[in-house]
């Protein structure tokens, strides 16, 4: 089982592309809660040049709250991961499957929540 769906965009430029996609996210119910630029915290902590990269925390209210009620540990594993990255002339978008995820956690009441936050996710994704 892949644990991610992914899509290319073209013709975007990288802050374009962030912008296309919070907005993407954010008509399926989702807000970006961090923001980690991987590409200018490996510059500056290791002094090492990389690709356009930056993972977006997106986290959908209403479903964080039935999963921290179903599973109080569950926090560990939200926000869900969003990543886009610059792959030569195009701009790579790839989110989590919360399914495969939640596989790591024995509780049956997250399953249908997984679900429907994979659906959201991947909605997001293919509407790009």
């Amino acid at each position: 089982m892949k644990y991610y769906h992914t899509t290319t965009l073209k013709d975007l430029s990288f802050e374009e592309a962030i912008e296309k996609v919070t907005n993407a996210l954010k008509e399926e119910g989702f807000g970006v809660l961090t923001e980690i630029d991987v590409q200018a915290t490996l510059k500056k902590k290791l002094d090492e040049d990389f690709r356009p990269y930056r993972i977006l925390g997106a986290c959908n209210p209403p479903f964080a709250h039935k999963a921290l009620l179903a599973e109080d540990k569950i926090g560990a594993m939200l926000p869900c991961n969003v990543i886009v990255q610059q792959r030569d002339n195009e701009i790579e978008v790839s989110a989590v499957d919360p399914v495969a995820s939640m596989q790591a956690v024995e509780n049956d009441k997250l399953e249908g929540i997984a679900k429907e936050i994979r659906d959201k996710l991947r909605s997001a994704i293919e509407n790009l």
